[in-house]
């Protein structure tokens, strides 16, 4: 898949250097992945939650952070909409960051 941006989990990690593991093991799991529905997300990530929209929320570090991504299957291509901590997360509406 290709993620847009890296750039913005790198300086989220800067800020938050607890999640630099997770977030850069995430990223390179979905940079080789190929999915092409919600279902070959679930075989790999059995705690991420679909929220619409091809919204995705992915848990990170025991669940401390959040992480919302919106995913064009037919293109391969996974955005970068909203990472934060859970009380951040808590804030929004993850369908349509």
């Amino acid at each position: 898949m290709r993620i847009i941006s890296r750039k913005r989990l790198r300086e989220f990690w800067e800020h938050h250097p607890d999640v630099r593991q997770p977030l850069q093991a995430w990223h390179q799991d979905t940079k080789r992945a190929v999915w092409k529905s919600p279902s070959d997300i679930k075989a790999v990530y059995r705690n991420a939650s679909f929220v619409g929209k091809n919204r995705v929320v992915f848990n990170l570090k025991g669940n401390d952070y959040r992480l919302v991504a919106a995913i064009h299957y037919d293109h391969g291509i996974v955005f970068i909409r909203f990472i934060g901590t859970h009380q951040e997360y808590d804030r929004i509406d993850a369908a349509t960051v």
